[in-house]
């Protein structure tokens, strides 16, 4: 089937698209994560609050989730290429505002750009994965391109700290531009030449089939998920929304803890553990890189069919852990459990993105499939944009760092709950 209507120049989906694919997912973000990783040195620059530093985290997810939340039936009738194009092209322009010398405005600015720039790429990189790659691949690969964030942590902590020791953080961000344009090139090679597995629906047949009123009775409707869950079934948007919406407010409130502990990792070890700016930024690249390898692990776990809420309220548990050794380490000064924390933060709380896209990737067809990850990727958004924020307002307070990880630690016990709940309806269900 997959050599169905292939040309002589077009190839089976291989590396270059897996890491387009990973790099689409990368780009928004690392503008983001660059400015966090030298965000001692930004704050005495700009002479902000710790507050204001955190807006900019909330502008940028802020952004982003309210294009997930608004755009995605847009982004259903355009194509691959115009999507991945939108995303490098403004992942590009936000690294090169933040190289203007023009005060917070314009990191505002560049914030917003960059969180637009993630409306889209779950969702596109969703529909290339079901319309592009056999079903052999996919859900591995949707663990490979969903660490394209934490590869981007990865890259922004080590790049940023380093090139700002010889030309500043301005200098660092406009470096650093010239990987999404890279991409945007790998991009247009990869798509022309990786075919499409079927052809894709059109917007009257996608009408066609949400006006059937029996569509249990249609091979189609069977035909359209590939392999479905038992356990996933019930997020299709038009059967079960609740599930999908459970799906979503587990995104937010561990997006709170995610990013309240993401962009402060490298300021809470400069400032409270006495790192070094590089050092800081190390610890904050740790966790991308064990992150890396946890979502390729989880994703391994859901393909092997994993149960979707049980590996939640694993990752949950985890996570707990690590707000608590991040507390432990603030109390006591202990500068050796910040690395254990790290590392329990890259391996959890980190990995939920992966197994929330691997069960879409069950159950929603590829017609709808970026306007339903942008139902998900919205509730992650909002909480990567409070998260910051509240993180910001705490650590300035008279609690500082130690009231901000027992506030970590209160989102992963909601988690936890949550991730009970959708178990407990799953054995209902059976």
């Amino acid at each position: 089937m997959a050599d169905h209507g292939r040309t002589p120049d077009q190839n089976p989906a291989g590396i270059g698209l897996l890491t387009v694919l990973l790099g689409a997912v990368a780009a928004g973000p690392i503008m983001l994560y660059g400015l966090s990783a030298t965000s001692d040195s930004i704050i005495a620059e700009l002479g902000i609050s710790e507050a204001r530093f955190g807006l900019l985290a909330t502008t940028c997810f802020g952004a982003a989730a309210i294009g997930n939340a608004t755009l995605g039936r847009l982004a259903d009738r355009h194509s691959d290429l115009s999507l991945m194009a939108f995303i490098f092209v403004l992942s590009a322009l936000a690294l090169l505002l933040v190289a203007v010398p023009d005060g917070f405005g314009m990191l505002l600015l560049a914030a917003a750009l960059s969180g637009i720039a993630q409306s889209f790429p779950n969702g596109v990189t969703n529909r290339i994965l079901l319309e592009r790659v056999p079903d052999s691949k996919r859900i591995s690969w949707v663990g490979i391109k969903q660490s394209g964030v934490q590869v981007s942590q990865l890259v922004a902590s080590l790049a940023f700290p380093v090139l700002a020791l010889g030309i500043g953080w301005r200098g660092a961000a406009l470096t650093v531009a010239i990987i999404p344009l890279i991409l945007l090139a790998m991009t247009w090679s990869s798509l022309r030449t990786t075919p499409l597995l079927t052809a894709p629906k059109s917007p009257v047949d996608t009408a066609a089939k949400a006006a059937d009123p029996n569509p249990d009775t249609s091979a189609d409707t069977a035909a359209e998920a590939s392999h479905p869950d038992p356990e996933l079934a019930s997020t299709r948007p038009a059967r079960h929304p609740g599930m999908v919406w459970a799906l979503a407010l587990f995104g937010l409130i561990n997006g709170i803890g995610v990013q309240a502990t993401n962009v402060y990792i490298p300021l809470f070890a400069v400032r409270e553990m006495g790192f070094s700016l590089v050092l800081g930024g190390a610890a904050a690249a740790l966790a991308g890189v064990i992150s890396v390898i946890a979502r390729v692990t989880w994703a391994r776990r859901m393909a092997k069919g994993a149960s979707g809420p049980r590996l939640l309220l694993v990752l949950a548990l985890i996570a707990l852990a690590g707000a608590v050794l991040f507390l432990v380490a603030d109390a006591a000064g202990w500068s050796l459990l910040v690395w254990v924390a790290v590392a329990f933060h890259g391996i959890s709380a980190l990995g939920v993105s992966v197994v929330l896209m691997a069960a879409l990737m069950r159950a929603i067809p590829a017609s709808s499939m970026v306007s339903a990850s942008g139902m998900v990727t919205a509730g992650m958004f909002f909480g990567f944009a409070l998260g910051p924020l509240l993180m910001g307002i705490i650590v300035g307070s008279p609690g500082g760092f130690v009231l901000g990880w027992i506030t970590v630690g209160i989102t992963y016990v909601l988690c936890m709950i949550l991730a009970l709940i959708l178990i407990h309806a799953v054995h209902r269900r059976h």
